[in-house]
């Protein structure tokens, strides 16, 4: 058992759509002591090539509840004009479908308690996700 006062966070994000890591996606974390309290940003990163955002602010002594906040609608923007630069003729199966993006960001909100790691990895897809407590 740890003896370390406070949790610590870690994330990373797969593109299931690419089946690569996102890179470049800015992530925030927002912290607070408790369900009726009120959120505090405390910083974030961006994910490296590896889809990792290996510099996340620790949580101050006290936190019971973290929030991680991911922008990824400038990702899936890049990534479509990456696809039709790379497309020598382009298919209409997307265009005037709907936005580029359905769900612009994300925002993952779990329960944390002193001195455990908390690593929640993102599945992410154009038109969903999925999240889970990783190792």
């Amino acid at each position: 058992m740890s003896t370390s006062t406070t949790a610590s966070v870690s994330t990373h994000i797969l593109d299931t759509s690419i089946g690569r890591p996102a890179a470049g996606v800015a992530v925030h974390l927002s912290v607070r002591p408790g369900g009726d309290a009120d959120w505090q940003a405390l910083g974030g990163s961006a994910t490296d090539t590896d889809g990792r955002c290996k510099d996340l602010p620790t949580p101050p002594v006290g936190t019971t509840q973290v929030r991680l906040d991911f922008a990824v609608e400038p990702y899936f923007r890049e990534q479509s004009a990456n696809q039709q630069a790379d497309a020598q003729q382009d298919a209409p199966a997307n265009r005037d479908s709907g936005p580029a993006v359905f769900f612009p960001e994300v925002a993952i909100t779990f329960a944390v308690v002193p001195g455990e790691h908390y690593h929640v990895p993102l599945l992410l897809n154009p038109f969903g996700y999925s999240v889970y407590r990783g190792s």
